[in-house]
């Protein structure tokens, strides 16, 4: 009668290396706890916007640039949404829950910045739509498309 057992060595012991959270990743995170203790400090009617706008002006030009007229249209087309830090990126909320958010290239080290929407954003379109949006810089063109965009994920 034979047994079988199961093997319990770890990643590292068969041979793969597991890489875990980056530098980066981590720092969102602990971003992210700061934000929430101190909003829980403050209370939920706290204006976060000043921290928003210090958090664009620590930026790299190129990051900064897009991140201060981005929020200009967010703020424009959807004054109902909230500006705050969400893992440190500057975000923009309906009733707590982020709509849509702007994260810098130099965030994560990647070469371009990113806008993305969260299922909180009436973006739906059939049963596949984009919710993530490559920035390299803004035009008046693309920031018209985010305006409406940030209506419709308002709407």
């Amino acid at each position: 009668m034979s047994t079988t057992t199961k093997s319990t060595k770890t990643a590292s012991e068969n041979g793969a290396k597991y890489e875990g959270f980056t530098d980066e990743e981590r720092s969102a995170m602990k971003e992210r706890a700061k934000e929430l203790k101190r909003g829980a400090r403050r209370g939920a009617k706290a204006d976060t916007e000043s921290e928003v706008l210090a958090k664009i002006a620590e930026m790299a030009e190129s990051d900064r640039v897009i991140a201060e007229r981005l929020h200009a249209v967010v703020k424009a087309n959807a004054p109902i949404l909230t500006a705050k830090l969400w893992y440190g990126m500057p975000a923009y909320a309906r009733n707590g829950k982020v709509v849509c958010f702007f994260q810098s290239a130099a965030k994560f080290k990647t070469r371009y910045a990113v806008l993305g929407f969260s299922d909180e954003a009436n973006l739906d379109d059939g049963v596949m739509w984009p919710t993530y949006f490559a920035l390299t810089e803004l035009t008046a063109e693309q920031e018209a498309r985010i305006g409406a965009l940030v209506r419709q994920a308002v709407s």
